[in-house]
């Protein structure tokens, strides 16, 4: 299928996003995102794909935020059934079976910054910065994301604040899992990507999938969802099989 504002590539197992809309520094747009939406609903049903990078076009911006003029044109009643559309989407996209790299090579901001708390893992380059700018507007987001990303002491500082985070700091808190040279940006996700994908994908949706169930479980609870899962939906492969690369190393069949 043909989009209009996303690309989307294979690479292996690998299924790359990038939001394309660099003129408007990938502001996310209601089209965009419900294109951003559609492919990931492809691609939750295609077995061949273990691991989703999502970036943005263009040197400057991974997404500047919503499409600010794009919201002003819209009526009331339009902006209310798009909001729904896009929390839903919103909610699939945090909630996503396989594993998601953001690769944040530019500005974050607004909605952008939302968009990165929703991604599984971060990797950022030195033009990442990120900024969380719904006070500043009258608005309120990422209080449910961002504090599982950065911890709540630091998610109430950036989100009371509005203030830009840049990649050496957004590294150090948590908020970027790793910080690369612009220029090793893909090929560092990639290998990341390429790195999971090689993994039993029962396993690594599995592990996902009770990673996010168990969030605001006691440890206890989390204990036991584990050991239930591990019994159930996540049983262990048998150790020839899941061994196997090792037991052939030691020339053992």
């Amino acid at each position: 299928m043909s989009y209009q504002n996303i690309l989307t590539e294979r690479v292996d197992k690998i299924a790359v996003i990038t939001m394309n809309r660099p003129e408007k520094l990938n502001a996310l747009s209601y089209e965009l995102a419900c294109e951003i939406d559609e492919e990931l609903t492809k691609i939750e049903s295609d077995d061949e794909v273990r691991a989703v990078i999502l970036t943005g076009a263009g040197p400057r911006a991974f997404s500047a935020g919503g499409d600010i003029m794009q919201m002003v044109k819209s009526t009331p009643e339009e902006m209310a059934a798009r909001t729904e559309i896009r929390r839903e989407a919103n909610w699939h996209l945090a909630t996503f079976s396989k594993p998601i790299i953001g690769a944040i090579n530019g500005l974050a901001y607004g909605a952008g910054a939302q968009l990165t708390t929703m991604l599984d893992i971060r990797v950022g380059c030195e033009h990442a910065e990120i900024q969380f700018l719904a006070a500043k507007y009258g608005r309120a987001n990422s209080t449910w994301s961002l504090p599982l990303v950065v911890g709540m002491p630091k998610a109430k500082e950036l989100l009371y604040t509005g203030r830009p985070v840049k990649a050496e700091e957004a590294e150090r808190i948590g908020l970027l899992n790793q910080r690369v040279p612009c220029a090793q940006l893909r090929a560092t996700t990639l290998e990341m990507a390429k790195q999971i994908s090689e993994n039993d994908p029962r396993m690594v949706q599995g592990i996902k999938q009770l990673l996010n169930d168990d969030i605001g479980l006691g440890w206890r609870e989390r204990f036991d969802a584990e050991q239930n899962a591990r019994k159930n939906r996540l049983k262990a492969n048998s150790p020839r099989e899941g061994f196997k690369a090792f037991l052939e190393r030691k020339g053992i069949s």
